[in-house]
């Protein structure tokens, strides 16, 4: 996720600028300073002139009270972010996934007699990485007999109408090993469709990782994928956020982050995994303060 540019035409006030901020962060956990006032400006001057308000003070109680302010809200955040993504992106990681994550996984449900996997790629943007994961899946003897369920989530509702669409250019394909493209997608108007094998894996919609209510309905998880999101957040935000993975994984699951993140600061409560190709936050059967079994 990064954020976007475009040219102004209502000059934003300091005082407009840390109104709209500071609602944004609170809704969301995306932290702008100072200096993104001029970007604000840029990219919010054309819902102003869409929605014929003389000043961004106006937008932000359009925000807060206008009956349309929900439609707003995703309005601005897809106008506040984009999404550079593509299949199978840090191969390390997904070699991590596939050949020693789910491996011990598989062992523990079979200990446990649970036939059914589930993975969250949260922030899935345009769909590249919850059908990556499907992919590998498919390709993978030892989930012959699993139940898979992929969710994947995001906040901007642009993005998810893509991911939900499956079709793509060959930008997302830059990284795609040889014969996947073929197995896995169909010839489309000068793009790929991705087939209905890897889409009945997956289920994508729409979720705002601060909105603690609807992320409690996930359910738990085996793995979560959040990779280049929490960049974004400030210190607090990502405090927030990681928790509620932790409280979504199932004991012994696995948290993957971006290969720029790490949890220093922010928690201890993972243990760090090192894997052969790469490290992996998981958490841990049991914790420190529980006395019986996980």
């Amino acid at each position: 996720m990064s954020f976007l540019f475009s040219s102004p035409s209502i000059a934003m006030s300091m005082d407009e600028f840390q109104l709209i901020r500071d609602f944004v962060y609170h809704y969301c956990g995306l932290n702008f300073s100072e200096d993104s006032k001029y970007l604000l400006e840029k990219r919010l001057a054309k819902r102003l002139q869409h929605l014929q308000l003389e000043s961004f003070r106006d937008y932000y109680y359009y925000l807060r009270y206008n009956k349309d302010k929900d439609q707003e809200l995703t309005e601005l955040i897809d106008l506040l972010t984009t999404n550079e993504t593509y299949f199978f992106r840090e191969d390390f990681q997904l070699k991590t996934l596939t050949e020693e994550i789910l491996p011990e996984i598989v062992r523990q449900k079979e200990k446990d007699k649970d036939r059914r996997i589930r993975i969250w790629s949260a922030g899935c943007s345009s769909g590249e990485e919850p059908y990556t994961i499907a992919m590998l899946l498919l390709d993978n003897p030892l989930l012959a007999d699993f139940q898979v369920d992929i969710i994947g989530t995001d906040i901007s509702q642009r993005v998810l109408q893509l991911a939900r669409k499956g079709v793509y250019g060959t930008s997302s394909f830059r990284a795609t090993p040889p014969g996947y493209q073929e197995r896995f997608f169909a010839a489309a108007d000068g793009k790929f469709r991705v087939n209905d094998r890897v889409r009945n894996l997956v289920t994508v919609s729409h979720l705002n990782l601060f909105d603690a209510p609807r992320v409690a309905l996930l359910g738990r998880m085996d793995i979560i994928f959040c990779r280049n999101v929490i960049i974004y957040f400030d210190m607090a935000a990502k405090k927030k956020v990681v928790d509620s993975f932790f409280q979504r994984l199932r004991p012994g699951g696995f948290l993957l982050l971006g290969h720029s993140e790490s949890l220093m600061n922010i928690t201890n409560v993972f243990t760090l995994r090192h894997f052969t190709h790469d490290m992996v936050y998981q958490r841990p059967h049991q914790l420190p303060f529980e006395g019986g079994g996980a």
